[in-house]
Parts: structure tokens; C-alpha cells; sequence
């Protein structure tokens, strides 16, 4: 009897431990799933084609993103939104996860204002798509700019050109009477005669130059015209994987460019309206490694400082806190 009620006991006790550990082990696998992330039901990324944004137009076309995503039930959407300010506001908003291709100079402004924004890639180097260009026949160096009138997008890549170009030839930003302009109105004022030069990139160049235009200089040896993959600071941090596989993507679509040139420039030519000769002339000025190197850096810092030497920013930020390296 005594034999039967210990056997009991003992059955008791382990039967207890076999209840708990398996109570521990559901409790252990609802907190698991408390804590998992769900997935986002829509990732937007802003889509510019030009001046000439060739991966952005591949994926687009060739719906990479949307082969890619589909498999977590993601829809993907394309908002063109084509100004800097306007993408970084819409990231500060939270309506926007990836800034696809965006100007350093928004990125460091948007930051430095307290945006969380971050910089994940390099979109594009094309210091030679960037250029000033001049009608009158009397200037022929940078030099000939000085007391002229010179128009262009302010806060930009062209302006941060400028600015280099005059420094290039121990002239300051005084020494030339700027507006803030358009890129195609300031290249209507040149050919009108309103004004001397105007700060061109992308199909407008060739436009002006069809129109008796000239190339001054281009940002060769001033500047490498870098253009960013940004994206948001606290979707990142969220979804870390998510941002791994939009570069994936990202670098699928250069795959695709290098392997189906001719493909290219006909998508290419057909998005921007450009005829397949001036898409092949463009294509060769740029280079979208992705790959943010030591020069990368450099160049980011120097753009920080042409912002505030232009009163367009009172704080600096270190800039390789932007700077968000996935692996």
C-alpha cells in the first residue's frame, strides 16, 4: 500500500511538471507572437525619371518591387514626387518609406531640421550631367560670369556647382547676381536674352543646345553630383529586413540594366520622352553604384558645408550618423 501511494505521488509530481512546462511553453509562444512584427500592407517610393533615373524606371516597368513584395502581401506605390523638400516632408509625415533618388542636399537639410531620415545607398554620381550654360558668345570661362546674371534652382546640386565653380577661380558668390529659377524657365530666360548663364541638367541641356546654348563648364573636378537612396529613420528600425530586400531589389535592377542594354535605353527613351541617342549620350555620364565609399562621405560633408557657408543651415549633424549600413 505504502509502495502503491509513493508510485502515486510521484506520478502526481510529474504529471504537475508536465502541465507547468507545457503551460511555460504556451505562454512562451503567445509573447513570441505578441512581439512579431506585421508586416506593412503598402510601401511607397517616390518615382522620378528624370534627368535620367534609369533603375527607378526599370523597376517601375519591370515591377521589380512588386515581384518582391507580393510574396508578403505588400502593394507597392509610386508617388512622383519630384522635389526634395517635398519627399523629405512626406518621410517626416510618415507617407513616405523610400526616397528612391534624392539630392544630398535635402537629406542634410531635412536631418539637420530634425527629420528622421536616413541614408541607406548612393542612387547615382553624374558630375558631368550637371553643367552651366551661356548663350553670349564673349564668355568663354568662368571668369566672364563675374557682375552677370546666372539662374538656377537654389539649395541644389546646380547651385552647390556654381558656387564650386566660382570658388575654382578665386571669385565668391557675390560676384554674380543669382536667382532662384526653374531649371526650363531659366533655360527660357537664357535663350530669351534675359539672362547670362543658367544652371541645366538632364534633357534641358540638350534642349538649350539644340537652341544655340553652349556647355560653360560641367561639375567634372568641382563636385561628383551625388544623389542618395533615403529612407525612413523609423521604418528602418522596424523593419530592417524590409530595407535589405528593397536593395536586393534595387541592385536586381542594375543587374537587368547591364545585362539587357538595349532593352534599357528603349524603356528609357520611352519614359522620358528622349530619343535613343541622347539616352545612350546620358546613360554614359552616370554612375549608380550603389556602394557608399570613403569619397561618398567626403563629398556628403562638403555638401553640408556649402549649405551652411550659404546661410541654408545654421547646425551641422555628423554625417555618418545618416549613413545606415545594411547587411
Amino acid at each position: 500500500v505504502i509502495k502503491m501511494n509513493f508510485i502515486k505521488r510521484i506520478s502526481i509530481i510529474v504529471s504537475t511538471i508536465i502541465v507547468a512546462t507545457s503551460l511555460a511553453g504556451c505562454a512562451q509562444k503567445q509573447e513570441v507572437a505578441a512581439t512579431k512584427v506585421e508586416n506593412p500592407k503598402v510601401i511607397n517610393i517616390s518615382y522620378v525619371k528624370s534627368p535620367l533615373n534609369v533603375p527607378s524606371i526599370i523597376e517601375k516597368k519591370k515591377q521589380l518591387f512588386e515581384s518582391e513584395f507580393s510574396k508578403d502581401d505588400i502593394k507597392i506605390k509610386y508617388p512622383e514626387i519630384t522635389e526634395g523638400s517635398k519627399m523629405t516632408e512626406a518621410v517626416a509625415a510618415g507617407s513616405l518609406q523610400f526616397c528612391n533618388a534624392i539630392g544630398a542636399t535635402s537629406v542634410i537639410l531635412a536631418a539637420a531640421n530634425g527629420v528622421n531620415i536616413k541614408i541607406i545607398g548612393i542612387y547615382s554620381r553624374a558630375p558631368k550631367a550637371f553643367t552651366i550654360m551661356v548663350k553670349d558668345s564673349t564668355i568663354k570661362t568662368i571668369k566672364d560670369l563675374n557682375g552677370k546674371k546666372v539662374v538656377g534652382p537654389k539649395g541644389t546640386i546646380l547651385h552647390q556647382l556654381l558656387l564650386g565653380a566660382l570658388v575654382k577661380e578665386n571669385l565668391k558668390a557675390d560676384d554674380v547676381q543669382f536667382s532662384n529659377m526653374t531649371i526650363p524657365n531659366g533655360v527660357s530666360a537664357l535663350l530669351s536674352g534675359k539672362v547670362d548663364a543658367a544652371l541645366v541638367a538632364g534633357p534641358s541641356v540638350a534642349s538649350a543646345q539644340k537652341n544655340g546654348a553652349r556647355i560653360l563648364t560641367t561639375g567634372d573636378g568641382i563636385l561628383d553630383a551625388t544623389i542618395v537612396i533615403a529612407a525612413d529613420g523609423k521604418f528602418l528600425e522596424k523593419y530592417p529586413d524590409i530595407a535589405k530586400k528593397y536593395l536586393a531589389v534595387h541592385q536586381k535592377s542594375l543587374q537587368y540594366m547591364n545585362d539587357n542594354k538595349d532593352e534599357t535605353y528603349k524603356i528609357t527613351a520611352s519614359e522620358t520622352k528622349l530619343t535613343l541617342p541622347q539616352v545612350k549620350s546620358m546613360y554614359s555620364l552616370y554612375d549608380f553604384n550603389p556602394k557608399i565609399t570613403q569619397k561618398d562621405i567626403s563629398e556628403l560633408t562638403k555638401t553640408q558645408d556649402f549649405l551652411k557657408e550659404n546661410g541654408m543651415l545654421t547646425k551641422t549633424i555628423d554625417i555618418k550618423s545618416l549613413i545606415v549600413n545594411l547587411k
